[in-house]
């Protein structure tokens, strides 16, 4: 529905909608405010629409979307020594 016109706006609603994400009223690009950690919430459901500017009339149906979380190791190595030392004999197997 959205011609390029500027008569289009898009509104986010749900869990951490303005808060830890945004959506652009213009383009409608969505951004997280923060870093997110899957071991604090592995997914929020956020609802999109857009709408008229001039009226606040959806101009489509309301879209939900599911933002899910992978796991990354966040959390960095730690070494007691400065430097390691290892060997593996010729012809060992894999």
């Amino acid at each position: 529905m959205d011609r390029g016109d500027g008569t289009v706006k898009y509104v986010l609603t749900g869990e951490g909608a303005g808060t830890i994400f945004v959506i652009d009223a213009n383009s409608g690009d969505l951004h997280a405010t923060r870093s997110l950690d899957r071991e604090e919430k592995p997914f929020y459901t956020l609802r999109a629409q857009a709408v008229n500017k001039k009226t606040n009339l959806p101009l489509e149906p309301e879209t939900e979307f599911i933002v899910k979380l992978h796991d990354i190791n966040d959390n960095e190595p730690k070494f007691d020594k400065e430097i390691y030392t290892a060997s593996v004999p010729e012809r060992s197997h894999i």
